[in-house]
């Protein structure tokens, strides 16, 4: 007799059900988790991410083939310069998080660079949590981690991720190092890229502080935890090293190790101009990691999204192209044009928020400025004084916009 289904194992088959027969789940990285952030509202990209669904595959079944994703140069231009950054064991990038977050702290004349080689991810992830446990043996030396792997737990699966870097200051706290292939101009780069950038690290810091927890740390300076002799929580993978048989079982608030702190300023290394010397800057990603956060905890109730879809709803490309676009179109849409650089289904979307009118299509800041009208019609019918309340102040703007533009035009015909 199988065992009772309980509310988590029932989650997991529903969305096996969403992705279809046979399909492998597609594991979530930070990318698609800082995107889900940018753009919390939509709960079509929540449930096709949180089941696991090929989106780019999706994509080319609807006959909207994505443009998504980074280019062959791109990858190999970035992979050379973030090899520069991290040459001779990393001095330059611990010389830039000196300079631009510590420096307070004693230069980095040396570092510890452990080995993070292990088998698979939860081996690596394993690794990782012992060395930055290790690294809490070494006050007041530098520890660098260089690409370690960190999990998140979203919607009851483990999400497998794995920053740039991470360094540990002698102070014991950690640091996310994010290195990009986007130029710092005169000291500044594209707002766009550095919010998406923040984005994505703030992801990593969110897995950071799950690390510090397992520990027995709090995130961001919260005092608690056995420190490096702590042992391994219960049902934690994490091994760690247990404490000596003669120490006491129990430890005074006094005794205890300092608990690390998930620094919330991270370092972002870009190439300097148009060279490629690096340069950096810190960030502060406070917001973007709050914003991850509530998206990351909704994305764990998304089983009242799937609640309210068509008994027998799948999202597999093998579907014939109408039902699967009447299995998409089931799922409420917020399309936005930045979803262009950050979903595989933005084409789609976008075609179909064109054919209704809908007016997120000329983006959020004009959406946000056009109160109840959600359609191009609504407005141009507002705009023509064929609709809408005079008194509303958006309506008002409209007509008096479209007085301004009517005089325009008359005066240019004369």
């Amino acid at each position: 007799m199988p065992p009772p289904r309980t509310r988590g194992t029932a989650l997991r088959h529903r969305l096996a059900e969403l992705r279809g027969p046979d399909v492998p789940a597609k594991a979530l990285d930070a990318r698609a988790l800082a995107a889900l952030a940018a753009n919390p509202g939509c709960a079509r990209r929540a449930i096709l991410d949180g089941a696991g669904v090929n989106k780019a595959a999706l994509a080319s079944a609807l006959g909207s083939p994505s443009a998504f994703g980074q280019s062959q140069f791109a990858l190999t231009r970035g992979n050379a310069f973030e090899a520069r950054v991290k040459a001779d064991g990393g001095a330059e990038l611990l010389r830039l998080v000196h300079e631009k977050l510590d420096r307070s702290a004693e230069p980095p004349a040396e570092a510890r660079v452990p080995d993070l080689t292990a088998t698979g991810p939860q081996g690596r992830t394993a690794r990782t949590a012992l060395e930055l446990r290790e690294a809490a043996t070494h006050p007041g030396a530098w520890t660098l981690l260089d690409h370690p792997m960190l999990a998140l737990d979203v919607a009851g699966s483990p999400a497998f991720l794995e920053p740039d870097a991470v360094v540990v200051h002698p102070d014991g706290s950690w640091t996310v190092v994010e290195i990009k292939s986007f130029p710092l101009l005169d000291g500044s780069a594209d707002p766009a890229k550095v919010g998406a950038a923040a984005r994505q690290a703030a992801v990593y810091v969110l897995a950071l502080e799950e690390v510090a927890a397992r520990l027995g740390a709090g995130p961001e300076g919260c005092a608690g935890g056995e420190g490096a002799s702590a042992r391994r929580p219960e049902g934690s993978s994490t091994v760690a090293p247990s404490a000596p048989a003669e120490a006491p079982r129990t430890r005074s608030a006094q005794d205890r190790a300092p608990a690390p702190r998930v620094r919330h300023r991270i370092l972002l290394v870009c190439p300097r101009d148009f060279s490629n010397l690096p340069a950096a800057s810190a960030v502060d990603i406070r917001k973007q990691r709050a914003v991850t956060a509530r998206q990351l905890t909704r994305l764990t109730r998304i089983e009242d999204i799937a609640e309210t879809l068509p008994e027998g709803t799948c999202f597999s490309p093998e579907l014939p192209a109408d039902e699967l676009t009447a299995a998409v179109e089931s799922v409420p849409a917020t399309y936005a044009p930045e979803c262009l650089s950050a979903c595989e289904l933005a084409f789609h979307c976008r075609a179909r928020s064109r054919e209704t009118g809908a007016v997120t299509s000329l983006g959020r800041p004009v959406r946000a400025e056009l109160g109840g009208l959600t359609t191009v019609e609504d407005l141009l019918a507002a705009a023509r004084g064929e609709a809408g309340d005079p008194d509303d102040p958006v309506v008002a703007a409209l007509r008096r916009a479209a007085a301004l533009r009517a005089e325009a035009l008359e005066a240019a015909c004369r």
